[in-house]
């Protein structure tokens, strides 16, 4: 066919109306000879294209068009409109994703899964000869390698492969292409380059994002490649795993490059001399790193700069004022650093542009201190401040007002100490805003809250702040997020608080309301609140009968004053404080039910009654049970079975009205940690199956009627036993020589009992008492009863070091290896048979502060060496038989005559019994050659009914530690003994 004679035109027209009337197809030899088809798809390319679907996995068949003869109509596929030739072959994933899969709900991600492609990539691709756009980005080829044939495309400018789950060796074939302007292949899933070397043959290339692939490199082999790319203009090597950065280079080919991202990666060098030639910069990210020392660039050189991020790094010294210079920067991340120096000379540097473009300025945690100054107010474009944990002080000046852009403000935990200016109320854009953690001055009034009419989140707090607005004030916000912690906000529960009716998350701790709080609040809150913290207030009044809160996830109305019942609260939350209230009535039954994700359950300090409902065992989450100091009756539920496979830590029923045994289904508890029983009714001996509660670290079975002797196994099996309390029961029997093989026991009270025979001569093996080492730290309320008045201290268990055998039968001497335990604070073995005399080396106990071995049998003189023990401040030795001086020394004489009564063979100050060669006194002897005149005054007088006990508990203080060791907060709270 002669190519150059034309066509009849009628003959073409009439071929052409048929051809469409009868979707007949037609094909014509061009003068190379290819078969086109008339629709201008070539048949090999086709055939090629239906070969590729044939090896892809489409569950959501969106390759359904991909059947009919014209390929180039088919979905994702470009033709050149004169060859046919296939130009563009786009399957990119069109499914709106976020691309942080853990940010999708479960039905997100299956939607999502449904609607990728996966399989295999055929290499009849190849047959595509004209294909300059290829991307396969947002599908799921479940670890494919990328294959080698994608290497062999003479034409192609355009490669995606990103978020596709390739994974395996980036084949190095990919060098080949040195016509591709555009290479993505950011990995979501595992992919690695072994020698990056090979990306210096992508000759033309413009975009390359590395993103998340391993880079396998040495000696700064991936810089030096892509630095032989000299129309490079962006490189994003982020996550790369990169640690080999070279501080210079001896020429920079790639000076054009607009946009450079190595963040996330190993670097620990100084800061990259090379960058200063890179002076096209808009965007350099270098965050995440271990980049080190201080920057000693000049800025000013990047003049068309607009997003830097330097944060989380080791940088140092004052943040460079030549950013100052550029008046184009939007964005500058510098957290988490270790700049230093005054905030306002960076503020200040931008004082010589014309307009400040800056829209985020992230300086949090470093270490800059000085006042905001009045020039904040021309960041007039400023959408994000973040200045939170520096040692910034003062007040926030008025000029923030002007901030007319401002969405986000950032300044808790710094020393901000001033007030918080009325123009505050100009902010009409702010949505976020925290303040927490500072030592605020003044007042805030509806001038401060005014304008706010986008306010989201509100974060205050500072015992120094006082709300004063008008009770009956209406806000034009809606907050989701409201903090405010230890201000005054109350007394009365407001309106502008009771009309925050879409709060997910609300936190009002100790903010002075002693108000009721409308039911109705609750219930319109119900729905979508997450967490709600009402705790350390006096709030008064009933809470709803019922409650419905699936989202819940933490509550907290602890230490208010709320009555009535306890609620029937359904929900998923985890954490639920109600304890140091007045609510009263039954624990629902079937609050196990109600509260099945439950993890924490704090009802102490109320006055509920009733039984344990059995429902609890139903918790198969919970961790922390606290129910002491309640009215509640009957036995201990025996369902602890159902819980055997929980990590149940803490029971607590101490102080309530118990009665019964203590079921053996409490040994199936193999996480327990703290059992807390004391001041019941319970009987009985102690199981042994507890025994295989080898966790527990604290036994308080105190003030019970439990009976039988002490068994040798809670040493045997118990070793991480740190408290041990049986005091006020009926045990019988001599003391275990095995509780001396407990290596943390830092508390053991085993006083008022009946127990017989001689203390254990191997009390020197409580290593703890011995060193006062502990590996765990135990805050507890401590409580010493000093004739009837009770003094607490929050102390650290650690140091707390107390043996106490008082009341008992106990006879034989005191053993000399007690003077070994060297970290021992409280020793009392009063009330007792014991008998011989005082080891000299009592002495030795330089700790101690408080020994009582009163009505027992000792003899002899008293120790001279007690006169060393300068913590000293109970002592009680009287109603023994006790003969001599009492020994001088200033400590000692700190102790009135009631110390030593009822020992008619002592003699000496401050007994009114001379020794020989001695006049009578009632003072102390100067111990400086004069008498201080008011020497009678300084003596603590505590009279003959002395009774000295030292009393521990755990509470919400030590269940503080056991949250930590299942990292989970749970408020602190004291137990006493």
């Amino acid at each position: 066919m002669d190519c150059r004679k034309p066509f009849d035109l009628h003959l073409l027209l009439l071929l052409l109306l048929f051809a469409y009337s009868s979707n007949a197809i037609f094909k014509f030899t061009s003068c190379n000879g290819q078969q086109v088809t008339v629709g201008g798809c070539l048949r090999q390319e086709r055939t090629a294209l239906l070969a590729f679907k044939q090896g892809l996995v489409d569950p959501s068949a969106r390759l359904s068009s991909w059947g009919g003869n014209n390929c180039c109509s088919w979905r994702g596929i470009e033709c050149d409109n004169k060859t046919g030739n296939v130009m563009r072959l786009d399957l990119r994933n069109s499914f709106p994703i976020n691309l942080e899969p853990y940010s999708m709900t479960t039905e997100q991600l299956d939607a999502y899964k449904l609607s990728c492609l996966g399989g295999q990539l055929n290499s009849s691709l190849l047959q595509l000869d004209h294909l300059t756009h290829l991307d396969l980005s947002l599908n799921d080829f479940e670890g494919l390698q990328i294959p080698e044939f994608l290497g062999e495309f003479k034409h192609l400018r355009y490669l995606n492969l990103s978020y596709a789950s390739f994974a395996g060796l980036v084949p190095p074939h990919l060098g080949n292409l040195s016509t591709l302007h555009y290479l993505d292949i950011y990995a979501d899933s595992g992919m690695e380059i072994e020698n990056p070397s090979w990306l210096s043959g992508l000759s033309s290339l413009k975009h390359l994002n590395l993103g998340f692939v391993t880079i396998h490199s040495s000696d700064a082999k991936w810089l030096h490649a892509v630095n032989m790319i000299p129309s490079l203009l962006e490189l994003y090597c982020h996550g790369c795993e990169l640690q080999d950065m070279a501080v210079t280079l001896p020429f920079v080919n790639f000076s054009s490059l607009s946009v450079l991202d190595l963040s996330q990666n190993l670097f620990n060098s100084s800061f990259p001399e090379w960058l200063s030639t890179l002076t096209s910069l808009t965007r350099l990210d270098l965050s995440t790193n271990s980049f080190s020392g201080s920057i000693a660039v000049d800025f000013g050189k990047f003049e068309s700069l607009e997003d830097l991020h330097l944060s989380l790094n080791n940088f140092s010294g004052p943040v460079p004022v030549t950013l100052g210079n550029l008046c184009y920067l939007r964005k500058l991340g510098l957290a988490s650093g270790r700049f230093s120096g005054d905030i306002s000379g960076l503020l200040n540097s931008f004082t010589g542009c014309q307009t400040v473009s800056l829209e985020m300025l992230n300086l949090n945690s470093n270490d800059l201190v000085g006042e905001l100054p009045d020039s904040i107010g021309l960041f007039k474009n400023l959408k994000h401040l973040d200045l939170a944990y520096n040692s910034l002080w003062g007040s926030i000046p008025a000029s923030i007002g002007n901030l007319s852009a401002l969405e986000v403000l950032y300044l808790h935990s710094n020393k901000m100490n001033g007030s918080i200016p009325e123009s505050f109320g100009r902010l009409s854009e702010l949505r976020d805003l925290n303040l927490i953690a500072n030592s605020w001055q003044g007042v805030i009034t509806e001038a401060h809250l005014m304008k706010l009419t986008r306010l989201e989140s509100l974060m205050l707090s500072s015992s120094s702040l006082v709300f004063k607005v008008d009770p009956q004030w209406i806000p034009p916000f809606r907050l989701d997020y409201l903090q405010l912690e230890d201000c005054t906000v109350g007394p009365p529960f407001s309106t502008w608080l009771q009309v925050q009716n879409r709060l997910t998350q609300v936190k009002l701790q100790n903010v002075g309301i002693s108000d009721t709080i409308p039911k109705e609040w609750f219930s319109e809150l119900s729905a979508e609140i997450l967490v709600m913290d009402l705790s350390e207030n006096q709030i008064r009044g009933e809470l709803p009968e019922e409650l419905v809160s699936p989202k819940l996830e933490m509550l907290d109305l602890s230490s208010n004053r709320f009555e009535g019942f306890l609620p029937r609260w359904s929900t998923n939350a985890t954490q639920f404080y109600i304890h140091e209230n007045s609510l009263s009535g039954p624990i629902p039954r079937d609050i196990g039910t109600l509260m099945p994700r439950l993890r924490n359950l704090h009802l102490s300090d109320n006055t509920l009654n009733g039984t344990i409902p059995l429902s609890i065992c139903k918790m198969a989450d919970l961790q922390v049970l606290s129910l002491r100091n309640n009215y509640l009756s009957g036995e201990l539920p025996d369902c602890w079975r159902d819980l055997s496979t929980s990590s149940l830590w803490v029971v607590d029923v101490s102080n309530n009205s118990l009665s019964g045994e203590i079921p053996s289904s409490m040994g199936l508890l193999r996480s327990l940690g703290m059992l807390l029983l004391s001041e019941n009714n319970l009987v009985g001996e102690i199981p042994s199956s507890l025994q295989n509660c080898s966790a527990l670290t604290s036994i308080d079975l105190g003030e019970n009627q439990l009976s039988g002797e002490i068994p040798s196994w809670l040493a045997e099996n118990l070793s991480a036993t740190f408290v041990l309390r049986l005091r006020s029961n009926q045990f019988h029997g001599q003391i275990p020589e095995a509780l001396c093989n407990l290596p943390l026991l830092h508390f053991l009270d085993l006083s008022h009992n009946n127990l017989s025979g001689g203390i254990p001569k191997c009390l020197d093996n409580l290593t703890a008492i011995v060193y006062g080492n502990s590996s765990e730290l135990y805050y507890q309320e401590t409580k010493v009863v000093t004739k009837g008045r009770a003094y607490d201290y929050n102390r650290n268990l650690a140091l707390l070091n107390v043996i106490d055998f008082s009341e008992n039968n106990l006879s034989g001497p005191i053993p000399e290896e007690m003077t070994k335990l060297l970290s021992l604070r409280v020793l009392n073995l009063s009330s007792n048979h014991i008998s011989g005399a005082i080891p000299e080396k009592i002495g030795d106990l330089k700790v101690l502060e408080t020994l009582d071995l009163s009505h027992n049998q000792l003899s002899g003189e008293i120790p001279a060496t007690l006169s060393s023990l300068t913590f000293l401040t109970h002592l009680i030795v009287s109603y023994n038989n006790f003969s001599g001086k009492i020994p001088a020394g200033r400590q000692l004489q700190t102790f009135d005559a009631s110390s030593y009564q009822g020992n008619p063979f002592l003699c000496g100050f401050p007994s009114r019994v001379k020794c020989p060669t001695e006049s009578i006194t009632t003072t102390a002897p100067p111990t400086t050659g004069t008498e201080p005149e008011d020497e009678e005054d300084e003596i603590f007088e505590l009279g003959t009914g002395l009774y000295v006990s030292i009393v521990l508990g755990f509470g919400f203080g030590f269940l503080g530690l056991c949250v930590t060791l299942l990292r989970k907060e749970f408020r602190k709270k004291d137990i006493e003994w």
